[in-house]
């Protein structure tokens, strides 16, 4: 059986159309296989990418894979399968399509820190994001979760959560912008300190590898730095007095 990750990187893709509100210019596609459904999928086209001044132009599309392969790394599935890619529009990130359970009140997760979002935050810290917004979570339905739990069980609705929308992470400089700071300076449990030694050993072997190839070694040092110190304190990190906590707008 092809894996959905081969039919993202060598499929036919087909432009959909423009997702409303993206400031990049990301796509819906349907990506086809021959003798398989069409998978839906998100295209961000590296040439559509808007300026930042804070992260080198043109990178945003594979800080996007980079976090996939983090989250492969760390063993819980946070980011859909995502490729790097050649499409209409030029090179380019492609994700699988995560469609979110409309019965989950996400704002209500995040104010009531939901225990599944634990996870994210470690994986949000380890990566440096700077911009994880309500938005950003996407809790699907409990039968569409691929067998996967992610992290406790929850009184809201809704089964694993993924995350989506990583191309401002890795900075090498810390800049942790995020709505998930309910677990600040509160120790790590023995799962997550499992995950972040998992995603630490693996950067000195083949993600370290996979990851300079998408970002700048110093990015790639600076990640590993990241995970050493969340197991030298093994507690959540806490905002930094001169940086922005949480992104604007939140969700």
């Amino acid at each position: 059986m092809v894996a959905d990750l081969q039919i993202l990187a060598q499929g036919g893709l087909t432009v959909i159309g423009r997702l409303e509100g993206s400031t990049n210019h990301a796509m819906l596609v349907q990506v086809a296989w021959p003798g398989r459904a069409s998978l839906d999928a998100v295209y961000k086209p590296t040439a559509g990418e808007r300026p930042l001044h804070d992260f080198p132009s043109g990178t945003l599309t594979r800080r996007e894979v980079a976090a996939w392969l983090v989250s492969e790394a760390i063993g819980w599935r946070i980011v859909p399968p995502t490729v790097l890619r050649d499409g209409p529009f030029g090179e380019g990130m492609v994700q699988r399509w995560i469609d979110p359970d409309p019965t989950v009140d996400v704002v209500a997760m995040v104010i009531d820190d939901d225990p599944r979002l634990r996870r994210m935050a470690v994986f949000d810290a380890i990566i440096n994001n700077t911009d994880r917004k309500g938005s950003h979570l996407l809790p699907v339905a409990a039968e569409h979760a691929d067998g996967q739990a992610n992290g406790h069980a929850s009184g809201h609705a809704g089964g694993h959560v993924y995350g989506v929308d990583h191309g401002v992470c890795f900075s090498p400089v810390p800049k942790l912008r995020t709505v998930l700071w309910g677990w600040r300076g509160t120790p790590l449990a023995d799962d997550e300190l499992a995950g972040v030694e998992l995603v630490r050993d693996a950067l000195t072997a083949g993600l370290g590898d996979g990851l300079r190839a998408l970002l700048h070694p110093t990015e790639v040092a600076a990640t590993l730095r990241r995970a050493e110190r969340l197991l030298r304190e093994r507690t959540f990190p806490n905002p930094r007095p001169d940086w922005p906590a949480v992104p604007f707008p939140p969700f």
